[in-house]
Order: C-alpha cells, then sequence, then structure tokens
C-alpha cells in the first residue's frame, strides 16, 4: 500500500515552566533558552532528512507557536502556512496550574499525584475562575462558548476536544497527499498518538514525548500508519 500523507509532529521545545517543574496547562510562558535550541535543532533534524513540510498546524500557546516558527526558520522554510488552533492547546491542569509537581506530589501522595498527573481519565480538582491563572477572560478566546473553555481536563477529555480538528483541518490534507507539521503539546499529541496507534486507554499512560524530537508518520490511504520514525537522540531527549 502505497503511503498518501506524512505527518510529522513535535512536542514544544522545553518551556520555562517545564524548566521550573510547575504545571502549565493553557497558561503562556515562554520558551527556555534550551527549549530555543530544542526547537532549533528539530529543524535541523528536519532539514537533514529531506522532508518539506507543505501545511503546518500549531495551538494558540506560544511555547507552541514558537517552537514551530523557530523550526520552520531552521528548515528555510518560514514561508509555509499555519494554521492555529485552541483545539491543539495542552491539556487543562485545572487547580494544579502553576503548582511545583514535586510540591504537588509531597502535599496530596504518590497515588493521587499520579492520579492527576497520567491517567486517562481523572481530572485535577477544577480551577475557580477568580484563579490567578485563570484565561477565561483572555482575548485568545472571547469567540468561543464559554462551555468549551475547561475548568479541568484529564487526556480522555483532550481526545474528545483534538479529534474534531483532526477530521476536520489535518486529515483532509494529509488525504491530498501533502505533509503536514503539527508543533503541539505532550497531552495534545498524546491524545492524537492515542487515536493514531490505537493505542489503548491503559497503556496511553506510559507514553512519554520528549521536547523538541520530530516524529514522522507515514500515512495510508485510510490515514492508517504505515511507518514511524523519530528524529535525532530521542533517547538522550528522554533522559
Amino acid at each position: 500500500m502505497t503511503s498518501v500523507g506524512t505527518l510529522v509532529l513535535v512536542r514544544h521545545g522545553q518551556s520555562q515552566w517545564n524548566l521550573e517543574n510547575r504545571f502549565t496547562g493553557w497558561w503562556d510562558v515562554p520558551l527556555s533558552d534550551q527549549g530555543t535550541k530544542e526547537a532549533r535543532t528539530a529543524g535541523a533534524l528536519l532539514a537533514d532528512a529531506g522532508i518539506a513540510i507543505d501545511r503546518a498546524h500549531t495551538s494558540v500557546l506560544r511555547r507552541a507557536i514558537n517552537t514551530l516558527s523557530l523550526a520552520l526558520e531552521e528548515m528555510g522554510q518560514d514561508w509555509v502556512p499555519v494554521r492555529r488552533h485552541w483545539r491543539l492547546n495542552e491539556r487543562h491542569y485545572g487547580g494544579l496550574t502553576g503548582l511545583n509537581k514535586a510540591e504537588t506530589k509531597k502535599e496530596y501522595g504518590d497515588e493521587l499525584f499520579v492520579k492527576w498527573r497520567r491517567s486517562y481519565d481523572t481530572p485535577p480538582p477544577p480551577m475557580a475562575d477568580d484563579h490567578a491563572y485563570s484565561v477565561r477572560h483572555d482575548p485568545r478566546y472571547r469567540g468561543l462558548a464559554p462551555e468549551l473553555i475547561p475548568a479541568t481536563e484529564c487526556l480522555a477529555d483532550v481526545v474528545r476536544r483534538m479529534l474534531p480538528y483532526w477530521y476536520d483541518a489535518i486529515a483532509p490534507e494529509l488525504l491530498a497527499g501533502q505533509t503536514v507539521l503539527v508543533s503541539a503539546h505532550g497531552n495534545s499529541l498524546r491524545a492524537l498518538i492515542k487515536h493514531l496507534d490505537g493505542i489503548s486507554d491503559a497503556e496511553i499512560t506510559n507514553l512519554e514525548i520528549p521536547t523538541g524530537v520530530p516524529r514522522v508518520y507515514m500515512l495510508g490511504s485510510e490515514l492508517q500508519v504505515e511507518s514511524m520514525r523519530e528524529l535525532g537522540d530521542n533517547q538522550g531527549a528522554r533522559a
């Protein structure tokens, strides 16, 4: 069977809150210096692999936007059409947003911490409307119905909000034979990979996506996965 489209997934480079070990979610934080290097390295790896991008998609959060911009610049392809959408945002971490992960684990215990962070269907406590990191009045979400802006999310929620964008925006480009780059987040990409690879609810909790490592899928005529490879030192990135 002949591949019809190429899908490239890149998790944004290390953010400042990744560096500080804090729950980030929908709050908008910049890349760290290391994250900027990772974004450029991702672009260099794609260029060395001879991959030419036709279309690109990202979230409305600048760590993913800037990763995409830097990667395309490194490839000499910063003219590629880019679409940004909130459905590709990171998982909303609710009331955990902004908290240090190590301190949260110490306060609530290992079992609850792991459920909130890694389980498929257990969301963290919801965020109050007056929370310091609430985005309910952020202008980038002005056009959304209030019920579409979450107060918390589990990975199952991310799958449900991400898939309409996959079917409506990304899949048609792949079916047209284009090479599509998606720069997004750990959990929005885990949601997409779960769908692509048919990973079970139990097994998806073990999937970790390193920052700045391009993941290249060759897809068939029904968007089934024919092959997948990661570029660069993915073991080093995971470490």
